[in-house]
């Protein structure tokens, strides 16, 4: 048991070292400032969006499965500092890496058109979930743990950059916690890291379970079977 948290926290000091001071995970200038200020343009927004669709889907409810998030009715700042960490290598996706790249969706106006688009998008209402089977202890965790952040209901604080975790495919939500926790997601926020560092497998599984059954408010919700008519 020593000798796995000694691993961890040699992990996670290596990842920090990596990325910067502990106080630069959002410290925002580049893309990510430059996007923040300019005026959405929705049509280029569709534009762009469609080669974010082939992982994506049209909708932009990613996959259940969790290989691909939902991005839908994401806070557009969150989408923006995601989209700009990973331009500028500050965040690890090979796999979306060269879509991203100016030379494929534009410059540092397509990164505000298309997220803006993303943000508006209705959000699935049939998201991937757990098993189910320990729920009353994610609720506790998440409670203790996690409101102070992304809020009672998943929702997140887009003044700060917390995304909402609401709706979101538990598989995906379980990677990517699985990642922070062990200091591989280089771009996560260092307090949460500090946060989960000693949660266990079994205390991950059971939060991101109950994460993954909080409903986004019904005006945020497509229709079963919605279409999205933009690309009709």
């Amino acid at each position: 048991m020593q000798k796995k948290s000694i691993l961890k926290m040699a992990v996670l000091a290596g990842a920090l070292l990596f990325s910067g001071s502990v106080l630069a995970w959002n410290e925002g200038g580049g893309e990510q400032d430059a996007a923040e200020h300019l005026t959405p343009n929705k049509e280029n927004g569709i534009e762009v969006y469609e080669v974010c669709s082939a992982c994506h889907m049209m909708e932009g409810w990613g996959t259940t499965d969790g290989t691909f998030p939902q991005l839908a009715g994401q806070h557009r700042s969150v989408l923006i500092k995601q989209l700009a960490d990973i331009r500028a290598l500050n965040r690890d996706n090979p796999t979306m890496y060269p879509f991203a790249l100016p030379s494929e969706i534009g410059g540092v106006q397509s990164i505000m058109d298309v997220t803006d688009y993303i943000s508006k998008l209705p959000m699935n209402p049939e998201n991937g979930r757990g098993a189910g089977n320990n729920l009353a202890l994610g609720k506790k965790l998440y409670k203790t743990n996690c409101v102070r952040c992304h809020g009672e209901n998943g929702e997140g604080m887009p003044d700060k950059y917390y995304p909402l975790i609401q709706g979101q495919h538990y598989k995906y939500l379980l990677r990517q916690f699985e990642w922070i926790r062990d200091g591989k997601r280089r771009n996560a926020n260092p307090e949460m890291v500090k946060q989960i560092n000693s949660f266990s497998d079994d205390d991950m599984k059971a939060v991101v379970d109950y994460v993954s059954r909080i409903s986004p408010p019904k005006e945020k919700l497509a229709p079963v079977g919605w279409t999205n008519p933009d690309f009709d």
